[in-house]
């Protein structure tokens, strides 16, 4: 069995949190769902999945795996008891949360942006699935003020890394205003008819009270990078990568 390969992230200062994000590369799946495919509901072998799924924990020395039936929303899940890889989603919702150690928060993605945040001293951490529909009803900046509510913190004592998405260059969007409403016109290039997600998403998370210091990126393009990423405008039949964060 091929191991998955994939991008490790550590937020400065917080070493009791591990993020990593996977890329396609390796695996055990088969075409169209080539290699490092973590997702039960595109249509691959489950078998094939399980497989990737399981090796991935193991390898990565988690315990509990936490995911949801991701619907483009703003619900978020706190505290989920347990997880095996093995097991297919069963809850709704687009957020995850907990202070549990061993505990791993996955989000599955292919063009839209995993958010991962922790809390300065490792009390807790936080997924988000976030695309375009998310900024639209500013999923990051909901998310930011339910965790804080939840966890009686402050904003700025948190920490978000946004994980490999669509860049810019590609995000384009025709139906511009009937997708987005009112308010995002300077993230819109009438030009190109693309819409700077990247840039949208960093101002909503900063909006919500994150120091800009503290919201890092990974600018890596899931559409143009082919041999690392799947990417749903790219090859509607495909896999999912996902990102995970956990207390150690």
């Amino acid at each position: 069995m091929a191991k998955i390969n994939f991008i490790p992230f550590v937020f400065p200062g917080v070493e009791k949190v591990s993020v990593v994000f996977t890329t396609r590369e390796c695996g055990s799946c088969k075409d169209p769902y080539r290699g490092g495919n973590i997702s039960y509901d595109v249509g691959d072998d489950p078998y094939d999945v399980r497989s990737n799924r399981t090796e991935l924990a193991a390898s990565l020395g988690i315990s509990h795996w936490h995911e949801c039936i991701q619907v483009h929303g703003d619900v978020m899940h706190y505290e989920l008891k347990e997880g095996s890889p093995a097991d297919a989603p069963t809850l709704e919702g687009d957020g995850l949360a907990t202070s549990a150690p061993g505990h791993a928060l996955v989000i599955k993605t292919a063009d839209c942006q995993p958010i991962m945040i922790a809390h300065k001293n490792g009390d807790f951490v936080a997924g988000f699935h976030n695309g375009w529909r998310g900024n639209a009803i500013n999923f990051p900046g909901k998310g930011v003020a339910d965790i804080c509510e939840r966890y009686s913190c402050d904003p700025k004592d948190l920490l978000a890394v946004r994980g490999p998405s669509l860049s810019p260059a590609v995000s384009q969007f025709i139906n511009f205003t009937s997708d987005f409403g009112p308010g995002f016109d300077s993230y819109f290039d009438k030009e190109s008819s693309t819409v700077d997600l990247w840039k949208l998403t960093i101002d909503q998370l900063a909006e919500a009270g994150l120091r800009r210091r503290n919201i890092h990126s990974l600018d890596m393009c899931t559409y143009s990078m082919e041999q690392s990423f799947f990417s749903y405008r790219r090859e509607k039949v495909t896999g999912r990568q996902c990102s995970l964060i956990w207390i150690k």
